[in-house]
């Protein structure tokens, strides 16, 4: 996301407009879901090719955790099961349209679903990754104060 922040600089003859463009990094979670019939190591070439095309385009990816074969709540395209593989990543917004027309244009991907994070999620799964329960991390705080 792009800010322009306008700053005035006082001078005795007049004011000047100064424009700055600013890029904010947001953190983002993207689930994919691929199709059952792939072979395990297509299923590793297209975790592969977005892993890169991510890093390509300037993401920074902070987790990524492979959750195998599960079974579907519903058929999508006469299918009961499929590969989900979950990215954890830092970028620009407008690489976000990129990823998911890509996603679009590969027939190996069933669903996928791209979500920003908030500061409450981005914690949230920094505590998870740590195996730290909220209860735990209440008592560590008590204990140091």
């Amino acid at each position: 996301m792009i800010f322009r922040l306008i700053a005035y600089i006082c001078s005795p003859q007049k004011k000047q407009r100064i424009k700055k463009n600013i890029t904010m990094n947001h953190q983002y979670e993207t689930v994919l879901i691929l199709t059952p019939v792939l072979l395990q190591e297509q299923v590793d070439e297209a975790v592969a090719k977005y892993r890169k095309f991510l890093t390509d385009n300037g993401a920074v990816i902070v987790h990524e955790n492979n959750w195998g074969l599960r079974k579907l709540a519903y058929p999508i395209q006469k299918k009961n099961t499929g590969f989900y593989f979950l990215f954890e990543f830092t970028s620009e917004t407008s690489l976000i349209n990129r990823l998911e027309i890509e996603y679009k244009r590969d027939e190996r991907i069933m669903r996928f679903l791209t979500v920003s994070l908030d500061k409450h999620a981005v914690a949230y799964n920094e505590r998870k990754r740590r195996n730290v329960t909220l209860k735990q991390q209440v008592e560590l705080q008590q204990q140091q104060s």
